[in-house]
Formats: structure tokens, sequence, C-alpha cells
């Protein structure tokens, strides 16, 4: 099967929230690997995430979350991504490449999903009155500034990492392709809304759905 990991393929577990990102990134990837998994839908927004059975698999009550079929349970997405990449051409095996790969997952984190993520989730899911419509501006802020990184980088590359579409787009995809919600003007960037383009065309894309 094209893309798909060395270890082959064995049914994982996925708790998960369809609405969210980071949720997003690990659903791509299976799909790109054309990996199977028990999908179970959690909601963080109504409490399923903070219930004492999930505490118990992630006592930092958050979704993504990997099950594995002996038990061990893995959370953070990018942590997710790294794993499940293993052994695939989403996560090189160069050293450089996969210190290259990590960068950019950092900065997803750090610099880039902090901003244009809460943005969206601002603008799109709480009300006009709602006191955090307030931080609106600070956040596209920070965000454009992390749009700016990925506009120098993208000028000169297709992907992100080696000119060769992997985990590290995927991290960056799930928020910047619907960036737009949360107020954030793309006409200033044309080779990130180009890569866009790109990694929708990748055999195996799937959309987020809600």
């Amino acid at each position: 099967m094209a893309g798909a990991s060395k270890r082959g393929i064995r049914m994982i577990t996925v708790y998960g929230m369809r609405a969210s990102g980071n949720c997003y990134k690990i659903q791509l990837l299976l799909a790109h690997l054309g990996q199977p998994c028990r999908w179970v839908e959690t909601d963080s927004t109504t409490g399923q995430t903070r219930t004492p059975e999930f505490l118990a698999k992630n006592s930092n009550g958050k979704v993504p979350l990997l099950e594995l079929e002996d038990g061990r349970t893995l959370p953070e997405s990018d942590a997710i991504l790294c794993y499940l990449a293993e052994g695939s051409r989403y996560f090189p095996d160069d050293r450089w490449l996969r210190a290259q790969t990590l960068q950019w997952l950092f900065f997803e984190q750090y610099s880039h999903e902090p901003y244009i993520a809460v943005a969206r989730f601002v603008a799109k899911w709480l009300p006009a009155d709602h006191p955090r419509q307030a931080d609106l501006p600070r956040l596209r802020e920070r965000g454009y500034q992390a749009l700016d990184v990925m506009e120098k980088h993208l000028a000169v590359q297709n992907f992100f990492v080696a000119g060769t579409y992997g985990i590290a787009d995927i991290a960056l995809y799930a928020y910047t392709h619907d960036a737009a919600v949360g107020g954030f003007d793309f006409a200033r960037y044309p080779a990130v809304t180009a890569w866009l383009r790109r990694v929708e065309a990748q055999p195996g894309f799937i959309a987020q759905t809600y």
C-alpha cells in the first residue's frame, strides 16, 4: 500500500474531536498512510475529556489521544504524527531532515497554533460579546508573524522539508487552511496559498469535516 508504514497495518484507536485541527492532523496522516483506525468522537467542549475514564488514559484531559492494541496511549498531536509516520515517506530517515521536521513541528506548536488556532476558535465558536473577542487583534498580530515566516520559506520551497510533503506540512496545514475564519487575509500570502493547494492535491488527501 503506497505510503504505508513499514510496521504494517494495525488497528489503532484515536480519541478525537473532528472540529479540532490538532485531531484533523491525525485523520489526514492516517488517510495518506491508508491505515484504518477506530475513531472515538470525544467532545472536549462538553466535558468528555474530563471523565474519570478518559483521564485514566490521558491525565492532561485533551484530544487527540492514540491508543494502541496493547493498551498503551500517546497524547499530543505532533508526537502522534511522528509515531504513526515512522518508517513512511512522511517522516524522513535522514537525521538532518528529521531535525528540520521537528523544527517545524515545534514552530507549529509554539509560534503558529497558539495564535492562528485560537483566533479561529474565538471568531468561530465564541459569541460576539464574549470577553475573549478582545484578544483577536493580538492573536492576529502574532498569527501574521507566523504566516510571514511560512511565506518566506515557501517562496523558495514547495513543502517545508527538502521540498517534499511530510508531517511538517500536515501539522501546519491543519489550522492554516481554516485561518481565514479567524480573520487572516491570505491575499498577502501567495506562496502559502499555493502550498495549501499543493497539500490538497496529495494522494489520499481528505478535507476536514465538522
